[in-house]
This record gives C-alpha cells, structure tokens and sequence, in this order.
C-alpha cells in the first residue's frame, strides 16, 4: 500500500510527522514529541490527517509524486 507523511519542519529539522501507517503523530525531538502527544489525544487534529489521507489517496499517484517533489 501507499505511505502517506505529513512531516513538521521547523528550522530545516524534521521535528513531528503524521504516519498514516500507524495513524499517529511520531515526534522526533523533545518539541515534536510534545507536540506528537497533545496531537495524538486530539480527536479534531487525528481526524483532519485522516481526511487529508482520504483526499490524498483519491487522487492519482502521479500528481502528488510531483506535489511532494515540489513541496520538499
């Protein structure tokens, strides 16, 4: 299956990510782990990367191979 990463950058260091394979926020610093945590008990917040995903995967691969080309 498709991967689906939203990756929080915060000065060019990769800091919280959303994975959509275990459907959590995984933070990599002190800051993102915080942040990973307050994310993660937040239903509103959990939902918006699930329906981010939904719309994500609805759409072709190609276009967003390029999107996340462009975005990175």
């Amino acid at each position: 299956g498709m991967e689906h990463i939203d990756s929080y950058v915060f000065n060019k260091a990769e800091y919280v990510r959303f994975n959509s394979t275990v459907g959590r926020f995984v933070g990599y610093t002190e800051h993102g782990l915080k942040n990973a945590e307050a994310w993660n008990s937040d239903a509103g917040i959990l939902g918006q990367e699930q329906g981010e995903l939904e719309r994500f995967c609805k759409h072709n691969t190609d276009n967003h191979y390029s999107a996340i080309l462009d975005k990175t």
